[in-house]
């Protein structure tokens, strides 16, 4: 199924969006008010494993009334572990702020000869330091940036960033950055995996509020031990007693550390589902981001968008990336383990499936995800071809090594 021209740059915006706070979202006021206290620093790291909620946090630090500076926003992935297309990331996120701001590090990012430290964050950076108003520049997912290049270039910005500038980065793991020498000047915000775990009482605002679940004192304060408060744990554990007139059961027979949990309950949710909406899930796994006509097109199943509509509405994992709920993404536990289930049932399938994404990709003109899952599909001549087709297009952007 093709796809109208205009998709292609509504996919590059979703990468710049904040994410919209879900109806019933768990509020984290305490760590709010620590993000918002902790301005005078020059970095915020939330350093936690998947499914922490560290994204939701920032989403709602950004909403919260309390905070009134404007945020830029860049959620990563590995395919920018490009120091070009990173670097342009975080220019166009802070121009949602200011347009103003990085347009001449813009154009020295793309002119021949330059370099990143020498001219690039330079410009960008005397730019920051003639804002009137503070901002704060959001990187989230950030550990999946392994570019030493990327890594060296962000340090440098940090150690000169302006007063009005402040940068937040999301993370799994602690990033390759001078951490101690920050913490030690006093100029380093964290929030760790002990700060996101919910509290008892939070586990049970939590299941009850967000989850939808009506359980007594003593099953809630099971699941919070079991869990350790692990917030994507205990959605998990919710999913699956969804539908259960005795919930006890399940209750006592759950057990086992985080990857346990993931591993047992991932496939609980699953067997409980309908077999199309089954289907569906597994077979859209193979794709970072999800729309409508993209999954209808890699599935085969017309309905993709209700069914994506309906996953967000039922906080079945899914993510919406824009205000108008055109893009999603699976959560990142749960789409590692559909993927798993993928290669677990249909193995076979999975190439085929990446065809049918790099032709819609194709046709709507993002060639980069198309030689992305062209090659992920095994088909290198396919994927050569489109390179050798827009190569000219790729050596504009500064990707002469793609």
């Amino acid at each position: 199924m093709g796809a109208p021209a205009s998709a292609a740059p509504v996919l590059a915006a979703t990468k710049l969006h904040i994410p919209a706070l879900r109806p019933g979202h768990m509020h984290r006021l305490e760590l709010v008010r620590a993000l918002i206290e902790g301005a005078p620093t020059r970095l915020t790291l939330v350093a936690a494993a998947a499914g922490s909620g560290k994204t939701s946090l920032l989403g709602e630090w950004h909403a919260d009334p309390r905070e009134s500076r404007p945020f830029g926003w860049m959620s990563l992935d590995p395919a920018d572990n490009d120091p070009v297309r990173f670097w342009d990331g975080v220019l166009a996120a802070l121009q949602t702020v200011s347009s103003q701001v990085g347009r001449s590090a813009q154009a020295s990012l793309h002119s021949p000869g330059t370099t990143v430290d020498d001219h690039v964050l330079p410009l960008l950076i005397n730019d920051l330091a003639t804002l009137e108003d503070p901002l704060v520049l959001v990187l989230d997912d950030y550990h999946a940036i392994e570019h030493p290049e990327i890594h060296a270039g962000v340090e440098l910005l940090i150690e000169r960033l302006p007063p009005a500038a402040h940068l937040a980065i999301a993370t799994r793991s602690d990033p390759p950055l001078p951490l101690s020498r920050l913490r030690a000047r006093g100029q380093l915000t964290e929030i760790r995996a002990a700060d996101l775990r919910l509290s008892l009482a939070e586990a049970g605002a939590f299941l009850s509020d967000v989850v939808g679940l009506r359980l007594d004192d003593d099953e809630v304060a099971q699941l919070h031990e079991r869990t350790e408060g692990w917030a994507a744990g205990l959605q998990l554990v919710g999913l699956s007693l969804r539908g259960r007139e005795d919930h006890r059961p399940f209750i006592d027979s759950f057990a086992g550390d985080d990857q346990q949990i993931v591993d047992y309950l991932g496939y609980e949710v699953l067997d409980s589902q309908p077999v199309e909406l089954r289907e569906f899930l597994i077979r859209s796994s193979i794709l970072d981001r999800l729309s409508g006509p993209l999954c209808a097109a890699v599935t085969g199943n017309p309905d993709a968008g209700l069914l994506l509509r309906r996953l967000e509405r039922e906080n079945a994992f899914v993510v919406a990336l824009d205000s108008r709920r055109e893009w999603y993404r699976y959560h990142h536990l749960f789409a590692e383990l559909l993927r798993n289930e993928l290669s677990r049932t249909a193995p076979a399938l999975a190439p085929e499936l990446h065809r049918r994404a790099s032709t819609w990709y194709r046709e709507a003109g993002a060639i980069h995800e198309a030689i992305g899952h062209a090659t992920a599909a095994g088909g290198f001549a396919d994927a050569t071809r489109l390179i050798t087709t827009h190569w000219y297009e790729f050596l504009q952007r500064g990707r002469q090594d793609t």
